[in-house]
């Protein structure tokens, strides 16, 4: 009997890589020919060749066995191909994650400006630029801030309305708040009633920008971070 070595071809197709396998044995009860088609990057493909493999071993002629070199060859091309389609899937996610492939390219264009986060940022010498949008029903607002701990440390009554105002730093009794990282959020009042809170928009200029698992995160100033997508506003550093 004339047994042929398993042959194993593989083909990119719109970024995933296809696995034809054809296994043929001879003798006086014919055996079919065996086919599979993989999705690339999953432990089953790579069970389903072994177990072909084992199949073709089996079924092999006795008198005209394989040879070594041919199930090294056979066993590394599967490997090479699984290895690929695992780097592909990696790349495929990184593209993802930097949206579309110029993620990254398009955030270093930020890097030097200001944007407006909801997050605490660095606060040192000069003053913070705040973004209030209290409730319109409101009669009166009071911000309200917190340091990086999250941390109540003063109260303001700010009046009701809309817009941006320069926070300095200074606690209840006017001294000026040690450095470090602040957040703020606004309560609209109502006939002394809380009808609604609100986290402040704070200006913080963007020193960096890194690709994570969750999104492009960009790093303000001092430490403090915020994801490209929770960005509603930029502006140029003043």
């Amino acid at each position: 009997m004339d047994v042929r070595p398993w042959p194993a071809r593989h083909q990119i197709v719109e970024g995933e890589i296809m696995i034809s396998a054809i296994s043929n044995t001879a003798g006086t009860t014919a055996q079919g020919a065996a086919g599979a088609t993989a999705a690339p990057g999953s432990g089953t493909d790579f069970d389903t060749f072994l177990k072909m493999l084992t199949s073709q071993l089996k079924n092999q002629n006795p008198l005209n066995p394989m040879e070594g070199t041919e199930f090294a060859v056979q066993l590394a091309t599967f490997s090479g191909v699984e290895q690929q389609a695992q780097t592909n899937k990696l790349l495929a996610q990184m593209v993802a994650q930097m949206g579309g492939g110029g993620g990254l390219g398009q955030m270093a264009e930020m890097i030097g400006k200001e944007a407006r986060t909801t997050s605490a940022v660095k606060f040192g010498d000069k003053a913070l630029t705040l973004d209030l949008s209290p409730d319109p029903a409101a009669d009166s607002v009071t911000l309200v801030t917190l340091n990086g701990s999250g941390q109540v440390i003063s109260r303001e009554e700010i009046g009701p309305g809309s817009g941006q105002i320069d926070w300095f730093g200074r606690d209840d009794l006017g001294a000026k708040l040690p450095d470090g990282q602040y957040s703020f959020i606004t309560e609209s009042l109502r006939e002394g009633e809380v009808i609604r809170e609100d986290p402040v928009g704070v200006y913080a200029r963007i020193v960096e920008a890194e690709a994570g698992e969750d999104g492009t995160r960009l790093i303000f100033e001092g430490g403090a971070s915020a994801l490209a997508s929770e960005i509603d506003a930029l502006r140029e550093a003043s």
